[in-house]
C-alpha cells in the first residue's frame, strides 16, 4: 500500500464479529441422593469430617485444568461436550522421525488416551503435551528414541490459517474497492471501520515515530502487525469455533513477531545508529575505555527491547484470558458445594463476565496499538537522522 499526497491502494480490514458470551452451567449436588437421610431416622447424617473425605474422594470440576487448558495449544480444536462424551475438530498430526514422515488425524490419540504408530502425547516431563516416541506398551517413553520433529496443525496453527486468510480476504477485497473507484470514493461498510484505522496507524504510529522521509518503507509491515494482532486477540475472545484460540498468549507466536521487528531493525539501520550503539555521543570516554562499559549495555538493550516486547503481548493476553474463565469457573466451584452458592454467585459472574468482557476488547486494540508503537519506534532508532 502506497501512501503519499493523495491516498491511493488505502486497504481496509477486520471485521467485529460480535462477542457473544454464553454461560452453560450444570451443578451437580454432592449429595447423590437426598432420600437415603430421610428413608429412615436410624441412619444419622455424615459427619463434617466424612462429607470433606467424601466429597474429596469424588472428582469434581477441576478449574486449573480448564483453565490451563484453554491457555495451551492443542493436536485438536474442542467444539462441546455432550454428556460425558467429548466433540472435537481433528487437526493434521505431521512427524518426522528417523528420516520417515508420518501422516494422521489427532483423533488417533483418543483426546491424549491412546498412542498411535509408536507415538503418543505425554503428560508429564519435560514435553509435557508434546508428542513423543514411546515402547510397545504404548505408555512409556522410549529411552533411547531421537528427536521428534514435530511439524502437526494444532489448534493456534489453524486459527493463524484462519486469521490471516480473513485479513487477506478483506484487505484485499477493500483494496479492489479502492483501485476501481479512485482514492475520493466515498466508503462504506468495512471500509467506513477500516479507514480511520489504518490512517491511525500511518498518522499517529508510523509517521510521528519513524519521520516523513522512511515511514513508507516500514509502514506495510506495521499494518501487518497491527491488524494481525488485532484480529487475533478479537478471534481469542469468541468462545465458539472458529474463535477461542489463545494465539496472541501463545508466547511461541509473540516470540515470532518480536523477532519480526528485532531483524527488521537490524536490516534497514544506518551507520548512525551502530555509531550511537558503541560510540555514545555525550557519553564520558572513561565510561568507554579501557572497558567498552556502555557499548555493552547498548547491546544488551538491543536484544532486551524486543523479549520485552514478547513478554508484554504474552502476559496482557493470557492473564486476560484466565480472569474471564476464572469468573466461569467460580459458579461450577460453588456450585459442587452447593447448588445455592453457585446459583447465588451466577448473577455476580455474569455481572464481571459482561465486564470483562468488555475491557478485555479495549485490551485487545491496546496491546497492538503498543506492540506496533513500539516497533515503530525502533525503526525510528535505526533511522536516527529523522529527529535532527
Amino acid at each position: 500500500m502506497h501512501i503519499k499526497g493523495k491516498m491511493r491502494d488505502i486497504l481496509k480490514n477486520l471485521f467485529f464479529a460480535a462477542i457473544g458470551c454464553g454461560i452453560i452451567f450444570n451443578v451437580n449436588p454432592l449429595y447423590a441422593d437426598e432420600q437415603e437421610f430421610l428413608e429412615t431416622d436410624t441412619v444419622p447424617p455424615p459427619s463434617l469430617t466424612e462429607y470433606a473425605e467424601t466429597a474429596a474422594k469424588e472428582p469434581g470440576f477441576d478449574a486449573g485444568k480448564v483453565i490451563i487448558d484453554h491457555i495451551l495449544d492443542a493436536y485438536d480444536w474442542h467444539l462441546f461436550d455432550i454428556g460425558p462424551k467429548e466433540i472435537s475438530l481433528p487437526l493434521p498430526v505431521i512427524l518426522f522421525y528417523e528420516g520417515r514422515f508420518y501422516f494422521f488425524l489427532s483423533s488417533r490419540f483418543d483426546h491424549g488416551h491412546e498412542a498411535y504408530k509408536g507415538f503418543r502425547i505425554a503428560h508429564e516431563g519435560p514435553r509435557k503435551n508434546r508428542i513423543i516416541r514411546v515402547l510397545d506398551d504404548g505408555k512409556t517413553p522410549d529411552p533411547e528414541a531421537s528427536f521428534v520433529l514435530d511439524l502437526s496443525i494444532t489448534k493456534n496453527v489453524l486459527s493463524i490459517f484462519i486469521g490471516a486468510t480473513l485479513l487477506c480476504l478483506i484487505f484485499v477485497g477493500i483494496g479492489k474497492k479502492y483501485k476501481h473507484q479512485g482514492s475520493r470514493a466515498v466508503p462504506s461498510g468495512l471500509q467506513s471501520f477500516l479507514e480511520p484505522l489504518v490512517l491511525f496507524v500511518r498518522d499517529e504510529i508510523a509517521l510521528s515515530a519513524i519521520g516523513p522521509k522512511h515511514y513508507e518503507r516500514f509502514l506495510p509491515y506495521l499494518l501487518s502487525l497491527f491488524f494481525f494482532i488485532f484480529l487475533n486477540n478479537i478471534l481469542g475472545l469468541v468462545p465458539f469455533f472458529p474463535g477461542g484460540a489463545n494465539v496472541t498468549g501463545n508466547i511461541s507466536v509473540t516470540l515470532v513477531l518480536a523477532m519480526f521487528t528485532f531483524l527488521t531493525t537490524q536490516l534497514f539501520a544506518n551507520k548512525g545508529y551502530w555509531q550511537h550503539i558503541f560510540n555514545t555521543p555525550g557519553v564520558p570516554w572513561w565510561l568507554k575505555l579501557p572497558i567498552p562499559l556502555m557499548p555493552m549495555i547498548e547491546l544488551v538493550g538491543v536484544i532486551i527491547k524486543p523479549f520485552v516486547l514478547m513478554i508484554r503481548l504474552f502476559a496482557n493476553i493470557t492473564a486476560g484470558h484466565m480472569i474471564i474463565l476464572g469468573f466461569v469457573s467460580l459458579i461450577f466451584v460453588l456450585g459442587e458445594v452447593s447448588n445455592a452458592f453457585g446459583m447465588a454467585i451466577s448473577p455476580l459472574s455474569l455481572v464481571f463476565l459482561v465486564f470483562m468482557g468488555f475491557l478485555e476488547l479495549l485490551v485487545a486494540f491496546l496491546q497492538a496499538y503498543v506492540f506496533t508503537l513500539f516497533s515503530a519506534l525502533f525503526f525510528g532508532m535505526a533511522v536516527p537522522e529523522e529527529h535532527h
